[in-house]
């Protein structure tokens, strides 16, 4: 099991760029499969983005594709989202979540271990 912790959440106008954090802890002899997720208000959670274990491949969801990276830095046990040309329908609770052996799923089913969230609000 690991723990994760997200950050870098804040408020910008449409347009800005963010760039949020996810620090894991726990077990780290090996490398998860990690993914970002975001919730808005009364909308169900959607995959963002997702990354192998050793960063190779990355997959995003259709609504971020060419605004949203996702990075990983596997020394530090660090997954990166960095977000630009944000939009207000970017607005949401942002999370990360890992799992073991089924990587670039964005199926939120698929993961066991999530963080706590946090807050991006964009306003237009």
């Amino acid at each position: 099991q690991v723990h994760l912790v997200e950050s870098g959440g804040g408020s910008v106008q449409a347009g800005g760029s963010l760039r949020l954090s996810c620090a894991q802890s726990g077990y780290t002899k090996r490398a998860y499969c990690m993914a970002w997720f975001r919730q808005a208000p009364g909308k169900e959670r959607e995959g963002v983005a997702s990354i192998w274990r050793d960063g190779g491949r990355t997959y995003y969801a259709d609504s971020v594709k060419g605004r949203f990276a996702i990075s990983r830095d596997n020394v530090q046990n660090i997954l990166y989202l960095q977000m630009d040309n944000l939009k207000p329908e970017d607005t949401a609770m942002y999370y990360c979540a890992a799992v073991a052996n089924v990587c670039g799923s964005l199926k939120d089913s698929e993961y066991g271990d999530w963080g706590q969230g946090t807050q991006v609000i964009v306003s237009s």
